[in-house]
């Protein structure tokens, strides 16, 4: 019979850049570690173990005034914060992280990266706390080392207390915004409904050992059902990395979050293409920290790791293996089969490939990809092609494709990979840009933006093939030529003045049309408001349609007055704006629907 046992839950850090993510886990690890117990920390590979015994030296009283008792192994730490790792660990399109620690830095509160995980968070209903880091940083504020956060709280002056409070509001306002009800943690009634903040400093650890404790609560109470694994059974994990190591070739970094794997086991693995079978050749963990003495020599072998465990699994033929990919223990090939079968499906949900138009995205795992479909769907950003691995020649094809008919949707986004030279050789000729970013909202940002440049750059291109409006007057004693063509000295007292635009007088009447523009005896092909230059005006004659101090306007066409009222006026300068109303006033006295929308 296989034996079944309550499991260590598996946490992911997420939240903004520089908020604190990777500096609270070194803080969990150093605060582990300063306790001095024997095996304080276990560090696997991807993931650090703060085992029961250290939680409770470190958590203390805590767990007495929260009536926690502790019935857990220890805590699974995700050692790759953020949530582009959250995403990539995954089962059977679930997180694989049982519960999350979401850093916001208090004093600057939600930001793009927060909002991301939060929606990550909620698409994958895994229950979170947050963590409200930098308190150190509150003005007045009284560090005291490694503290409980209460007991620190106690020890500040009442208007730094208020200040925190006021700061702790604006969070639990937000979450409200978001759909989600928040409280500081040692106010919170009802856990299960409510989000509990426990402020922290991952600089001082003040606070460290609440976030402990109610990780610790938040798994017992909601996730025994979860947390209950066969550790005699076969194992089942995901692949949080495949890499190259230094005298064992290409390896994976698993998480084995069910069953045992040991040394010589078969097993099956997800590539991009296919099932890979394989049998495990070493697993290997790292040694304690106290224990490393040589970079070169940081793993020792180890025979079996059961659930849950991170490990490195040497093996031959591991060539395609994808991360977020799952890893089966199997007795035979038709299980290689089953696993292929759920693969597939998986695959066949996130990869994309449609005709239409649409963006071009390419990722460097399965979560990644379906963290990324998923903020560009919720954007109304539609996608034609989505897959993973390094850009290729064929992505930008179809972006050069794309880009004909729709212009803002000729891109390709690359997330965490590679662009393979023939594709970069492709993007140059064909003036394709390849957005490329290691953060998935830095990411978004970059196609917003450059969208947001290209959309302005059209328009600009097609404010070119409109006559707009102008206004200028013929100086005093500048008339350096009577007629065909009339040249004369101008001052520009409005809008744009370019060759071929058709002139008209403050009557309505024709005056001409512009041939050619002089500053400085060299030939230009715009001039503005303060100019001051020579114009040769072709079918003017000065002393009949002109004369000296006459304000001449650009005679702009009806249909180019309402393009340009219409779709272009936020391109046009106040000045072209005001001469476009001289414009239709003039026009209407003659005929009351020009300019009329």
């Amino acid at each position: 019979m296989r034996e079944r046992r309550v499991r260590q839950p598996i946490i992911s850090v997420l939240g903004h850049v520089d908020h604190g993510k990777t500096l609270l886990l070194d803080s969990i690890r150093g605060t582990a570690v300063a306790a001095r117990e024997a095996g304080a920390i276990t560090q696997h590979v991807g993931a650090s173990e703060v085992p029961a015994d250290t939680i409770k030296q470190i958590c203390g009283d805590l767990l007495e005034k929260f009536k926690i008792k502790v019935m857990l192994p220890g805590l699974l730490f995700i050692d790759t914060p953020g949530h582009e790792a959250f995403t990539n660990l995954r089962r059977r399109g679930g997180a694989l992280a049982d519960l999350a620690a979401l850093v916001v830095d208090i004093n600057e509160g939600f930001m793009p990266q927060t909002l991301e995980s939060l929606t990550i968070l909620k698409s994958y209903k895994t229950p979170f706390m947050l963590v409200a880091n930098k308190i150190d940083l509150l003005p007045g504020w009284q560090p005291s080392p490694k503290a409980c956060f209460l007991d620190s709280f106690a020890r500040q002056r009442i208007e730094v207390q208020r200040a925190l409070d006021d700061k702790i509001y604006e969070l639990v306002g937000k979450l409200h915004e978001l759909g989600f009800e928040g409280e500081r943690f040692d106010r919170v009634s009802d856990f299960r409904r409510q989000v509990s903040i426990v402020p922290a400093s991952a600089k001082t650890g003040e606070g460290v050992p609440e976030v402990l404790t109610v990780l610790t609560g938040l798994a017992q109470r909601f996730l025994e059902r979860e947390l209950m694994v066969e550790v005699t059974g076969p194992a089942r994990g995901t692949v949080l990395e495949v890499k190259e190591e230094v005298g064992l070739g290409k390896v994976i970094d698993v998480i084995v979050y069910d069953g045992t794997l040991a040394r010589g086991n078969t097993f099956a693995v997800g590539g991009l293409d296919k099932v890979i079978t394989s049998k495990v050749r070493a697993l290997l963990q790292p040694k304690p920290l106290d224990e490393i003495r040589d970079p070169e020599d940081k793993f020792k072998a180890v025979e079996s790791v059961s659930a849950a465990a991170g490990v490195k699994v040497a093996a031959p033929d591991l060539e395609g293996v994808i991360a977020g990919a799952p890893l089966w223990a199997i007795k035979d090939a038709s299980e290689a089969g089953k696993l292929w079968q759920e693969l597939q499906q998986e695959m066949e949900r996130i990869r994309i490939s449609k005709d239409i138009n649409g963006v071009v995205l390419r990722a460097d795992a399965l979560g990644s990809l379906e963290a990324l479909e998923g903020q560009l769907q919720a954007k109304g950003v539609p996608i034609r092609r989505a897959d993973i691995g390094d850009v290729s020649r064929r992505d930008v094809v179809e972006a050069v494709g794309v880009a004909k008919s729709d212009p803002l949707l000729g891109v390709v986004l690359a997330f965490n990979v590679k662009v393979l030279p023939d594709a970069q050789t492709e993007a140059e000729c064909e003036g394709v840009s390849v957005l490329h970013d290691e953060v998935i909202y830095r990411l978004l940002e970059g196609y917003e933006d450059w969208a947001k440049k290209r959309r302005g750059e059209i328009r600009a291109k097609r404010l070119e093939v409109y006559i707009r409006p102008g206004k200028f007057a013929l100086k005093l004693g500048f008339v350096f030529r009577r007629s065909r063509p009339a040249i004369v000295g101008v001052d520009v007292l409005g809008g744009v003045l370019r060759p071929k635009y058709p002139l008209m007088r403050r009557d309505g009447r024709s005056a001409g049309t512009i041939r050619e523009l002089q500053k400085e005896k060299k030939s230009v092909q715009e001039a503005k408001l303060g100019d001051e230059l020579a114009v040769s005006i072709e079918g003017g004659v000065v002393g009949r349609n002109l004369q000296e101090g006459d304000t001449l306007y650009v005679d702009v066409p009806r249909d180019h007055v309402l393009a340009l009222k219409r779709d272009l006026r936020d391109l046009l300068s106040g000045d072209e704006l005001a001469v476009l109303d001289e414009i239709i006033a003039i026009k209407q006295r003659e005929d009351p629907t020009y300019g009329v929308m």
